[in-house]
C-alpha cells in the first residue's frame, strides 16, 4: 500500500513540475503580436523631405526633415516604421534669422560632445550666393534647440549654393561637407563641431551633378552618396540617388569602372517607378538588430504629387562593395527592420 501511494505522489509530484515548467515558458517566451514584420511605403506619407536620422540614448530613433520649412518638424520611432510627429526643432520665435525671409532645409542631426547638433541650411529661393550653414544645439533629441547661429554663408566660404550639410567624425577630427550642384566640398571643423578649425581650407570632392551629400564607411571604401536630377517639379522630377566610391575621405571618388564624380561620374542607387519619383536625398544608413542596414529618402507619388515628398525606406544590399537597392527603385512592400 505504502509502495502504490509513494508511487502516486512521485506522479502527481512530476506533474507539478511540467505544469510549472509549462507556465514559466509560456510567460518567458516573448509575444510576436506587437512585432512589425513587414511595412509599406511610404513609411510617412506626409510631406518630410531631406530626411536626417539619429538614435538617442533613450533607444528611440528620431528624424528630422525639411518641412515645415520654418520649424523642422522631428518624428519618433522606435522600429522605424512606425513615425509619430513629437514637436519641431524651433517655433516661430526660436528660429534662424539671420537670412530674412528665408526657410530651414536640408537639417543633418549629430550627437556631438554630450549635446545633440542640428546643421541646417538656410536660404531663399535662388538666392545662391546669401545663403548658408548654421547650428543649432540642444540637450535632448526633441529639443527645444538653440541657434548658435551661421557657421558660414556662400559668399564667406566661397561655394555658390552652400547648402544641405554632413557632419562626419573620424580618429578624433570633425568635417562638413555640403554643397548644390555648384560642387560637393568639405572643410575641418574646430573640436567642438561648432565653428571651422583654424587655417583650415576647404577641399572640392565632387563635380557639378550632385546635392545632399552623406558619406558612409564600410570595409575598405568611403562611400559618397548624393541626389543628382531635379527634386521639386511634383510628377516631372528627375531626382535619383547615387553614389561613388573612395579609399580617402577626400577622395577620388570614382565609379564602378574608375570614373571620377568629380567629372559627375556615378552609379544609381534608387530611381523612380510606376509608383514613386523624384527619389532622392537619403538619409543615414541606420543598422537593425540582425545587421540589415536602412536607408530613408523622400519622393513623390507619380499619381498624386500635390502630396508632396513623402517619406520611404529601403534595404541596402551590398554585391561586390557597392551599394544596392533591389530594383533600383522604390519597394511597395517589403520585410521590416528587426529590433529586440
Amino acid at each position: 500500500m505504502k509502495t502504490r501511494l509513494f508511487a502516486l505522489a512521485l506522479i502527481l509530484f512530476t506533474l507539478s513540475l511540467s505544469s510549472c515548467n509549462s507556465d514559466s515558458e509560456k510567460k518567458e517566451k516573448p509575444s510576436n503580436e506587437n512585432i512589425t514584420t513587414t511595412y509599406k511605403n511610404p513609411v510617412v506619407s506626409s510631406s518630410f523631405p531631406d530626411p536626417t536620422i539619429i538614435k538617442a540614448n533613450d533607444g528611440y530613433f528620431y528624424l528630422y526633415a525639411t518641412e515645415d520649412i520654418h520649424n523642422t518638424p522631428i518624428l519618433q520611432s522606435k522600429n522605424l516604421v512606425d513615425w509619430k510627429l513629437i514637436g519641431t526643432a524651433f517655433t516661430e520665435e526660436t528660429r534662424p534669422n539671420w537670412e530674412p525671409n528665408s526657410g530651414i532645409w536640408a537639417p543633418d542631426i549629430n550627437y556631438i560632445n554630450g549635446q545633440y547638433v542640428l546643421y541646417y541650411s538656410l536660404s531663399v529661393w535662388g538666392g545662391e550666393w546669401t545663403c548658408g550653414i548654421g547650428i543649432a544645439t540642444a540637450e535632448q533629441p526633441d529639443g527645444p534647440f538653440t541657434d548658435r547661429g551661421q557657421l558660414f554663408r556662400s559668399n564667406t566660404i566661397g561655394v555658390k549654393n552652400s547648402i544641405d550639410p554632413f557632419y562626419w567624425e573620424e580618429n578624433g577630427k570633425k568635417y562638413l561637407t555640403w554643397g548644390s550642384f555648384r560642387g560637393i566640398y568639405c572643410i575641418e571643423l574646430a573640436d567642438d563641431g561648432l565653428s571651422i578649425r583654424s587655417g583650415a581650407e576647404k577641399i572640392q570632392i565632387s563635380g557639378t551633378a550632385i546635392e545632399g551629400s552623406y558619406i558612409y564607411k564600410k570595409g575598405n571604401y568611403y562611400y559618397l552618396f548624393g541626389s543628382a536630377g531635379t527634386c521639386c517639379e511634383g510628377a516631372n522630377s528627375t531626382y535619383k540617388t547615387v553614389v561613388a566610391r573612395s579609399e580617402k575621405l577626400i577622395g577620388p571618388y570614382v565609379d564602378k569602372t574608375g570614373k571620377s564624380m568629380m567629372e559627375n561620374n556615378y552609379e544609381v542607387v534608387i530611381q523612380g517607378n510606376d509608383v514613386f519619383v523624384g527619389t532622392g536625398h537619403n538619409s543615414e544608413i541606420i543598422t537593425d538588430d540582425e545587421g540589415n542596414e536602412w536607408i530613408f529618402y523622400h519622393a513623390y507619388f507619380k499619381s498624386n504629387p500635390d502630396k508632396g515628398r513623402v517619406l520611404l525606406m529601403d534595404q541596402i544590399h551590398w554585391i561586390n562593395e557597392w551599394p544596392v537597392v533591389t530594383n533600383q527603385s522604390p519597394s511597395s512592400e517589403a520585410t521590416a527592420p528587426v529590433f529586440n
